[in-house]
């Protein structure tokens, strides 16, 4: 028991690995096994993380479960592992998406052994930039994550996948460069990568310091600028955006789920734990540019996704519209640092940040199963379907209502408070970003309505066509989505109060 309460962060980033380690030794063509023991391995880390967060306590100050050991000793790095509010909310979403992500891809049946193993590979990836407390273990996990969602578009994908996968590594490692060359030249000014001996050194600057022949100003600026874009192109910030919705269109359903459902909090993260912590002047100056690029990003976003005739493009520009949103926040906050309004519009921007990747996760997922049933995205070659799959249609109109904002489920509780604490600070961007939010219930219909509703589309009622029921593994997939984010939309209290507690004491 002592050593789980003293390695439990470990514990839960190396699980998934170890696994992934195993499945090498396990006979390939066994895929039922293969299934079943990735299912099981993934659940592991998401029990410990429930173990966390009940021994977590939010009104202690800092980092919890803290773990140190000597990594690169030659340039004063550390393997330092910690979490607070922020990083144990999105820790606690990234183990719960992965196991069901496993279960959704139990009806892929080529190359099972490498499929799953790349998904515990990539749990481990986005589970370390969420626990790292140290700069240059934060890039390298930042950019392992990439290295499995690259293989998981390029060879389970569909048509597109070799243009899509690649565009992906491109711009997300391309985005990446700047954040290394900042991250070592703060290594090197300072001698140390700690997270928390950086925010002091950093913040301590006098603005008469002179630092690689320039003033404090200038350095910080530069370095602010390239944290900024390589997190704008991870969230993605438009117009970072590009390789969103090939990527998501391009990736089997499983990939889809986590790269929304996680892989784009990555970068909103990023933004939270190191440039407004690190740059909170420069976050302040230049937080109208933020918010511009939020409120494109949310207005674009709605309007692009409005405009698109396949299923999962729409979903996919979705993500652009309402990760917005969450920016929208973060500038707010980086603006108005210290004032209630800040203080909501982080909650409410960390918030968005967890119900989006139910939600999202929720919509990909049921793309994916009309998909596998019809063998097409097109919105023009459904319609009518209510009455054959009631069940599905009755999930997918919950889902949807949750991604629309609808008052009584999750997403209306976070963008409400997103909104409620930027208005008073930025008051026009939220002012025009309430285009984006009209246009949400614009896309959200037209997808309802061309896959449910109007005259039924007779291909699908009859002979080997017939479209079939969503089964009971599929259910199984959604039941908890749907449970978290009713459960918010009703009572968010429980997980708004870790949140809180740490936003409080950092912003």
């Amino acid at each position: 028991m002592e050593f789980l309460n003293t390695h439990l962060l470990s514990l839960i980033l190396f699980v998934p690995t170890i696994a992934a380690l195993i499945m090498l030794f396990l006979p390939g063509g066994e895929t039922k096994l293969l299934r079943w023991f990735a299912f099981v391995a993934s659940l592991i880390p998401f029990v410990l993380t429930l173990a966390a967060w009940n021994n977590f306590d939010p009104n202690v100050p800092g980092f919890q479960f803290e773990e140190k050991y000597v990594w690169y000793e030659a340039i004063n790095s550390s393997f330092h592992l910690g979490v607070d509010g922020i990083s144990l909310s999105m820790v606690l979403l990234t183990t719960l998406l992965t196991p069901l992500a496993i279960l959704a891809s139990f009806s892929i049946t080529d190359r099972v052994k490498p499929y799953m193993m790349l998904f515990l590979f990539l749990e481990t990836g986005m589970l370390g930039v969420f626990m790292a407390l140290d700069l240059l273990i934060f890039f390298v996990f930042w950019e392992v994550g990439l290295v499995p969602m690259y293989f998981l578009i390029n060879q389970w994908g569909s048509a597109n996948k070799d243009y899509a996968s690649l565009k992906f590594m491109i711009y997300t490692m391309g985005g990446s460069l700047g954040l290394l060359l900042a991250v070592q030249m703060l290594g090197v000014l300072f001698g140390t990568y700690d997270l928390l001996a950086l925010y002091e050194r950093w913040n301590s600057l006098t603005a008469d310091t002179v630092l690689l022949g320039m003033s404090v100003s200038t350095v910080k600026t530069i370095a602010f600028w390239a944290f900024t874009i390589a997190f704008a192109v991870k969230v993605p910030l438009w117009p970072f955006h590009t390789w969103l919705p090939d990527a998501h269109t391009e990736a089997p359903t499983a990939g889809s789920m986590i790269l929304a459902g996680v892989l784009l909090k990555l970068g909103a993260y990023g933004f939270i734990r190191l440039v407004l912590p690190l740059y909170p002047v420069e976050a302040k100056i230049f937080a109208g540019a933020l918010a511009f690029l939020a409120v494109a990003a949310i207005v674009f976003g709605a309007f692009g996704s409005f405009g698109q005739t396949d299923f999962k493009r729409l979903v996919a520009y979705s993500s652009v519209n309402h990760m917005g949103f969450v920016v929208l926040g973060i500038a707010a906050a980086g603006l108005a640092a210290g004032t209630t309004d800040a203080h909501i519009a982080m909650n409410g921007a960390v918030l968005q940040m967890f119900n989006h990747g139910l939600s999202a996760a929720g919509m990909f997922f049921l793309v994916g199963v009309i998909y596998e049933r019809t063998h097409t995205r097109n919105l023009e070659d459904f319609g009518g379907l209510f009455p054959l799959v009631p069940v599905y249609g009755g999930i997918l109109i919950f889902t949807s209502m949750a991604s629309l904002g609808l008052p009584g489920l999750n997403g209306f509780v976070s963008e409400f408070m997103v909104v409620r604490g930027a208005y008073p600070v930025l008051t026009t961007y939220t002012a025009i970003s309430m285009l984006g939010l009209l246009f949400t219930g614009a896309y959200i219909l037209k997808g309802i309505m061309k896959v449910l509703h109007g005259p039924m589309n007779e291909h699908w009622a009859h002979g080997e066509h017939k479209l079939t029921e969503i089964d009971t593994r599929e259910i199984f997939v959604m039941v908890p989505l749907m449970a978290l984010i009713l459960v918010i939309g009703i009572w968010p209290a429980w997980i708004l109060e870790v949140i809180n507690k740490t936003v409080v004491s950092l912003f």
